[in-house]
């Protein structure tokens, strides 16, 4: 076993020092909730445990305010640094109560859990489970049971697909992720209603959105994309800080670890990989579609703009066009346009986006 990177080791005693001294402080555990997903066989729960004051609620915990469509929303004007500004709850146990079988499980050196329950009980769909654990009120974490019928799922990267951040460059990353309030990020056009349609024309099929972001900024996305009609869906996302190997974990391996889980977790779908063109999707989508080409039902890549591109990478063209990268099997059909409209265009004509026919009421 290789002996722990020094950053983690630092930053973990940090952390239990940190701990007890909040603790003394009557500082109690909190638990967040994220969307979790299933089948019949299984269930994968996700949350995490974090330290809070005595009477003071959480965040995460505010419920959404639909006036004026949010904008009077406190998270609206909240910054970013408030969500990395957080205390880990570490080790702590905890009950997930599931269809009226209690399991077990541990948060981890970073307070996250990512837990996976057989024989649970649910039938497709969503439902609720509640996590419990010592000092924390219970809280009810959606999960969504895919029925082993469905056929078709959607997979989506986030950063320069649905959202409009100019990632990754360092200072320009550090202003979007820390300082810009939530109600300043930007949508992508059109991707909301590409995907709102892509679960009208095969009902039932899941949707997830993997990213490199970190946890912590699961409570933010999620209610991104709630308000902007963005279909219901778990978040796959990454840790924050140092690892047992380095400084930070890659998110190009995070991103192929949760599309080989998936494609293990649900071998019976087809999926429709969505991306964009500023980073490494079109070589991760193509990779996976090479290893596993019939699962991949088509690669859906949004095209940046020359001023995205700089933002992104520092050249106003594709870094697949700077690297000469590599490209899906021919079995495979990759579709590229600037945004959500443009891809649902291409996907009709090519077939791949048949809509139900709502049949007519007969005249008298």
């Amino acid at each position: 076993m290789t002996r722990p990177h020094l950053a983690a080791v630092v930053e973990d005693a940090w952390h239990v020092q940190l701990d007890r001294l909040l603790r003394r402080r009557d500082w109690s555990n909190r638990i967040i909730a994220h969307t979790g997903y299933g089948s019949p066989e299984f269930v994968r729960v996700f949350c995490r445990v974090l330290l809070g004051p005595p009477s003071v609620p959480l965040d995460a915990e505010e419920p959404f305010d639909p006036t004026y469509g949010g904008m009077r929303s406190p998270f609206r004007r909240r910054r970013g640094w408030r969500s990395f500004l957080t205390v880990p709850g570490l080790h702590v146990p905890l009950t997930i109560t599931v269809g009226g079988r209690e399991f077990h499980g541990r948060s981890d050196r970073s307070g996250h859990v990512d837990v996976t329950f057989r024989d649970h009980g649910l039938t497709p769909g969503w439902h609720d489970v509640t996590i419990t654990c010592e000092q924390a009120e219970p809280t009810a974490a959606q999960v969504f049971i895919v029925d082993p019928e469905v056929r078709h799922g959607l997979i989506s990267d986030i950063d320069d697909t649905v959202i409009s951040t100019s990632l990754p460059r360092i200072l320009i990353a550090a202003w979007n992720t820390f300082v810009l309030n939530e109600g300043a990020r930007k949508v992508v056009e059109g991707m909301a209603p590409l995907y709102r349609d892509v679960l009208a024309a095969h009902p039932g099929a899941p949707v997830f959105y993997v990213s490199t972001g970190a946890w912590n900024t699961a409570p933010t996305l999620t209610r991104f994309l709630a308000a902007h009609g963005y279909p219901a869906g778990p978040l796959l996302l990454t840790d924050w800080g140092p690892t047992n190997t380095g400084w930070f974990r890659s998110g190009q391996e995070h991103k192929r670890r949760s599309l080989h889980r998936l494609a293990r977790d649900f071998p019976q779908i087809q999926w429709l990989l969505v991306g964009d063109d500023g980073q490494h999707d079109v070589a991760i989508y193509s990779e996976f579609a090479e290893a596993r080409p019939e699962l991949v039902d088509a690669i859906l890549i949004r095209q940046l703009s020359a001023a995205e591109q700089v933002l992104s990478h520092g050249f106003p063209v594709s870094t697949e066009e700077l690297t000469g990268g590599r490209r899906a099997p021919r079995e495979v059909q990759m579709f590229s346009a600037p945004d959500g409209y443009g891809l649902m265009r291409l996907l009709r004509n090519a077939g791949k986006l048949e809509l139900p026919t709502v049949p007519q009421p007969a005249n008298d």
